[in-house]
């Protein structure tokens, strides 16, 4: 492994390639392998500097799971933020780049497997997780809400987080069989698989007819 050369750059791009260089040595080696002295020499720095940014590797760990959980999240809201658009095309683009690459990628699901088996005994990656956790929820009912809205159809908070929930453990699923077989669903895309179960839960309202706005 080639160690690369930490040049000066701003506190926040330094984190950044310091946790970036976590993840490539959590992917290479697991949580355990992944040591203070690998993550070093991948950004090119000494263990002295990783100490002024992370207290130790638990921090460090922390930090690469943030990142992988926000990266997936950003990029799936990114697709549904064009406020101009039909609340459906919302909805519509959100669930689809939820199953989609680069959110549906092997490498990502590894590093995401190694992490999840810490969750339940480390409380931090625990609050990471419930974090990202909610936000998603919150993302999907608020496009659920103005969707529902859109089609003259009434379902109150509760009623919409529930649904939101719903959805939500389904696009999980899904997720996890786009990242590990991607090369099974051939025949019928995992996007229009999802966009099925979605609309049958919405009680067969359509996801995919002509829309007036894009």
């Amino acid at each position: 492994m080639a160690r690369r050369s930490f040049q000066r750059a701003g506190e926040s791009e330094r984190r950044q390639d310091l946790i970036n260089a976590t993840l490539a040595s959590v992917a290479e080696h697991g949580l355990e392998g992944a040591t203070v002295r690998d993550i070093a020499a991948r950004a090119g720095v000494t263990g002295g500097l990783i100490r002024h940014y992370f207290a130790g590797k638990d921090q460090m760990l922390q930090a690469a799971y943030r990142e992988i959980l926000s990266n997936m999240t950003r990029t799936a809201i990114a697709a549904a933020e064009d406020a101009q658009h039909h609340p459906r095309v919302r909805l519509h683009d959100f669930i689809v780049a939820n199953v989609s690459p680069p959110v549906t990628d092997p490498a990502v699901l590894s590093m995401w497997a190694a992490f999840i088996s810490r969750v339940r005994v480390d409380e931090e990656l625990a609050r990471i997780h419930r974090e990202n956790y909610l936000t998603v929820i919150a993302v999907f009912e608020h496009l659920l809400a103005e969707f529902l809205a859109a089609e003259g159809r009434k379902l109150d908070a509760v009623g919409i987080r529930s649904l939101a929930i719903a959805i939500n453990g389904l696009i999980d699923g899904l997720w996890l069989e786009g990242s590990m077989a991607s090369d099974l669903f051939v025949d019928k895309p995992l996007s229009e698989i999802a966009l099925d179960s979605v609309e049958a839960m919405l009680g067969g309202i359509s996801l995919r007819r002509s829309f007036s706005q894009r």
